[in-house]
């Protein structure tokens, strides 16, 4: 066995170090207080722990270069609020915010009188017992006053440089919308979506929106020789520039959500985004174009793999650069008349909450061709529509 260098005998990267403990995830909490002369402070925090049962005792890491550490080990007491999955953006404000950092927030108090997160999993009352030097950090140990549950939902967790979530397979009905009714509805439709598929050659599938990030497949039809069938309940992420004809028809909040969802989009991207979300909206359909072949096919790759789950933030970090990337797949522009072109997918609406998308269309075809296909989708479209109509009313 090979004997492996002592600490002693090798220096530390910092970026290593970095990156090996970066594979070990840790929850996420704000601490707040309020000081002596008024101020309400909160400081994110990713090196939170339980440390004792008798006496009750938690912990958490400040850096020392934190001006706001200074002002909250100097108020009387402090209150921990364990963020859900569903409070990433909440935690980026806190983060980014110099000042006045819980201004503009929900909040309610705790028994203390310290701001609690309105949202947050449990909030944990806190009196500061004492303060360790550890390295470019301190640890502050915590005698624990009071504590609840508020929000049982899925927490935030650090992993790998990224925020994400984790949630136990029982809790997804719980935490996600409840699809049954578009279950029923894609049923009526079955005969419908297989008339399509086998007249154009294709894949039809009936998509339902399960969360704010994603949509999911109720029902789908193939046409024999279909390369790359979809599956029922594949997931397909609400990323820009995916799912726009489902974001064109939401709030202006929705669509912005949305676009901030992507990697890092630039100006021009966000532009391009924007327009395309108008003229899907006027055009009643959405179609891509696999002007960049390498483009698409990573596109259709990375969607593949969202869908088997089980991302690590690092895995998702390259699947949304690879969406985002794709926008030359999604041009805000017209089909002209007299050009040809590879078509992707169309996207038309059935009613609120179902959304019709054909797949694997014949590449290289005339605009008029595209138009007649975007015409014989929005009919079978239609036909749904007053199929599930009819369930409605009896």
């Amino acid at each position: 066995m090979a004997v492996r260098p002592s600490a002693t005998d090798v220096a530390i990267d910092p970026q290593v170090f970095r990156e090996v403990m970066g594979h070990y995830p840790t929850g996420v909490v704000v601490v707040t207080g309020v000081h002596p002369d008024g101020e309400e402070l909160a400081l994110i925090m990713g090196t939170f722990n339980s440390v004792s049962l008798e006496p009750p005792m938690v912990s958490f890491m400040p850096m020392k270069t934190s001006g706001t550490w200074e002002r909250l080990r100097e108020c009387a007491t402090m209150c921990i609020n364990v963020l859900t999955g569903d409070q990433e953006s909440l935690g980026r404000t806190i983060a980014m915010r110099k000042k006045d950092k819980l201004a503009g927030l929900e909040l309610d108090r705790s028994p203390s009188g310290d701001p609690i997160l309105v949202g947050s999993l449990a909030w944990i009352d806190v009196k500061l017992g004492q303060v360790v030097d550890a390295g470019d950090h301190w640890i502050a140990l915590c005698d624990v006053m009071d504590l609840t549950v508020e929000n049982p939902a899925g927490p935030l967790i650090f992993f790998q440089g990224g925020y994400g979530r984790f949630i136990v397979p029982s809790l997804i009905a719980r935490v996600e919308q409840d699809i049954t009714a578009a279950v029923r509805q894609a049923e009526l439709a079955r005969a419908d979506l297989e008339e399509l598929a086998f007249g154009l050659g294709v894949e039809a599938t009936l998509l339902t929106k399960v969360n704010e990030g994603e949509l999911a497949a109720v029902a789908t039809a193939t046409a024999p020789g279909v390369v790359n069938p979809s599956y029922l309940g594949r997931r397909i992420p609400l990323i820009a520039p995916l799912g726009d004809m489902v974001i064109a028809r939401s709030t202006p909040a929705e669509q912005e959500a949305w676009i901030g969802r992507a990697l890092k989009p630039s100006e021009d991207d966000k532009a391009q985004f924007r327009d395309r979300l108008v003229m899907v909206n006027e055009l009643g359909y959405s179609a891509s174009v696999r002007a960049d072949d390498k483009s698409y096919a990573d596109l259709v790759e990375a969607t593949v793999g969202y869908s088997r789950g089980q991302l690590t933030p690092a895995e998702e970090k390259r699947m949304r650069q690879t969406i985002s990337g794709a926008v030359v797949c999604f041009p805000a522009e017209q089909l002209h008349p007299g050009q040809s072109y590879d078509i992707g997918s169309i996207a038309v609406p059935v009613i609120e909450g179902l959304t019709l998308l054909v797949s694997w269309l014949p590449m290289g075809q005339p605009q008029e061709q595209v138009l007649q296909w975007v015409e014989k989708i929005k009919a079978t479209a239609a036909t749904i529509a007053q199929r599930v109509g009819m369930l409605q009313e009896s």
